[in-house]
């Protein structure tokens, strides 16, 4: 079925190829993923991939309610935030379901977050409960402290500190009965959207139902999983990514979820020749990994069906690499941005009945939504193969920014449109292709790094007067944040104690890898700095 752009009052709007579907987006998350849980009770939902232990869907159900039952029994209300600071264990999505049960809402951080980084999420998001590993109890100690937030282990616990089993042990029975509204929220990932600080995303149960549906329902599904699959989840589940489009839409169709709790390439090819792996979720850093990995000729990797790429773009020489390596697969790749629910578009070769799709595109609009391509400077509606901000509208998108009314109106305007920051255009076949970044986000190996988080940080520092940061291109991260720097009253700082300095305070991603000190920063009339001109000095070979 061909669907064509089409003009409302000058406004021309692209949707899918695909025809629109019933959508349940009435139900509860948890409810709407289990909904057929009937046909699949006995099958594997999870397999723990560095202890070979499996949990069938009844029992990830069952223990998904007694959680829930555990969670109200220590106080957390429905509304109330749990933080998860997990790499990729079964525990995670316990929880994760636990919550939905008890209209209670997730929040996840990164694990190898600073300790300042973890507490200005619990604070913002006002979490009542962390649960994480021994490990990292000494990062949320202060804090638990501070505001009377309660620890969890799902391992040792160490003294004042709860344990997971309080949880799964409890009564499923003793839940009282919660009334879920479509537009409660449900998942609280952080984001810093175009610009400016992270801020936290309101997804709700509606928008999820409706993001996973766009995706993996239907009759020709848009991503096509089925209870035979097994499905890769090496991509961090505190990601909007793996927790959207793995963990829900794997549920949801009843397939197998791997989880892995950190990418290293051999573990990775000998997990999917042993449990013959046949969808695989990558970002281009891994996908690059494999293409140059001399080691995967040693393994049986014909089991994969699907590769798909997202995060970031995927370029195409790197594409053909590696569809060299997988004969058997097809490969694409689909774009997403958190505030979008978060998938905007999906490559069709990844449908039940797949189309051909071009190299370099990222997909095409997902069904039940409407996209359109706009003039950043005037907002007119722009036709096929012009190039302009990319928007999106539908129930899948947020519910806005949790207590930032001014952050949500400059995304989402009056008419429902989420304004995206990316710049891209659609072609003659439907297909999307992004061709630039009007937002300031630095995307290190799919990771946001917020340049104005880093640039507070600079500017904190008494021997510097001025910073500004932006991307430089890396052939292996794909960006990493650059500072340019203003000495205050000709100081002797050097550019190691400038990244040392930054490095103690924020997680690896967000280091500064150069220091470029330069007079005065770039700056608008406004004070607005001009980043376009330090990313030309960058291009230009500017040297320290």
């Amino acid at each position: 079925m061909e669907v064509q752009a089409k003009l409302q009052d000058d406004l021309i709007v692209f949707r899918s190829k695909l025809p629109d579907i019933y959508i349940p987006n009435h139900l509860p998350l948890h409810s709407y993923c289990f909904e057929n849980i009937a046909q699949v009770a006995s099958r594997p939902c999870l397999i723990n991939g560095s202890t070979g232990d499996v949990y069938t869907y009844s029992e990830v159900e069952i223990t998904a309610r007694k959680i829930a039952a555990g969670l109200n029994k220590l106080g957390i209300q429905q509304y109330d935030v749990i933080m998860l600071l997990l790499p990729n264990f079964p525990e995670f999505i316990l929880s994760f379901l636990g919550a939905s049960y008890g209209g209670a809402i997730a929040t996840a951080a990164n694990p190898f977050f600073t300790p300042a980084e973890i507490a200005k999420q619990a604070d913002a998001s006002n979490a009542k409960l962390i649960i994480t590993q021994a490990c990292y109890v000494d990062k949320v100690k202060a804090l638990a402290e501070k505001r009377d937030v309660k620890i969890m282990c799902i391992d040792s616990a160490p003294d004042g500190c709860l344990h997971f089993s309080e949880l799964t042990q409890a009564d499923e029975n003793d839940l009282p009965e919660v009334k879920i509204n479509p537009n409660d929220v449900v998942a609280l990932p952080y984001s810093s959207g175009t610009t400016g600080l992270p801020k936290g995303v309101m997804l709700t149960h509606k928008g999820l139902v409706t993001s996973v549906a766009q995706q993996v329902d239907g009759e020709n599904p848009n991503l096509y999983f089925h209870c035979e699959d097994v499905i890769l989840c090496v991509l961090p589940l505190f990601h909007i990514y793996a927790l959207n489009s793995i963990f829900l839409c794997g549920l949801r169709a009843g397939a197998t979820i791997l989880l892995m709790q950190k990418f290293e390439i051999n573990s990775l090819l000998q997990l999917v020749q042993r449990y013959k792996i046949t969808v695989a979720p990558m970002v281009p850093p891994i996908v690059l990994a494999i293409s140059k990995s001399p080691d995967v000729d040693k393994y049986d990797l014909s089991s994969i069906r699907i590769i798909k790429s997202g995060a970031a773009p995927l370029g195409r020489e790197l594409e053909d690499s590696v569809r060299a390596k997988f004969p058997n697969a097809t490969l694409g790749q689909g774009y997403g941005m958190t505030e979008a629910g978060p998938v905007l578009a999906m490559g069709l070769a990844f449908a039940k009945q797949p189309f051909p799709i071009k190299p370099g595109a990222c997909g095409t609009v997902v069904r039940n939504a409407e996209m359109k391509i706009v003039d950043p400077d005037t907002g007119v509606s722009l036709p096929r193969n012009q190039a302009g901000e990319i928007c999106i509208r539908g129930d899948q998108i947020m519910k806005g920014y949790l207590n930032d009314p001014e952050a949500t109106k400059r995304t989402i305007d009056s008419e429902g449109w989420l304004h995206t920051g990316d710049i891209g255009y659609i072609d003659d076949d439907d297909e999307l292709f992004i061709v630039d970044r009007m937002k300031e986000i630095i995307k290190y190996k799919g990771f946001q790094v917020a340049p104005a988080e880093l640039e507070a940080m600079l500017l904190s520092h008494p021997r510097i007067s001025d910073a500004a940061v932006v991307p430089m291109n890396d052939d292996q991260a794909g960006e990493v944040p650059v500072a340019f720097v203003v000495k205050e009253n000709n100081s002797e700082i050097t550019e190691d104690e400038v990244k040392q300095f930054i490095s103690k305070q924020v997680v690896f991603y967000k280091r500064i890898n150069r220091v470029f000190f330069i007079e005065a920063i770039p700056k608008a009339p406004s004070g607005k700095i001009l980043r376009k001109d330090l990313r030309a000095k960058l291009a230009a070979g500017l040297p320290n």
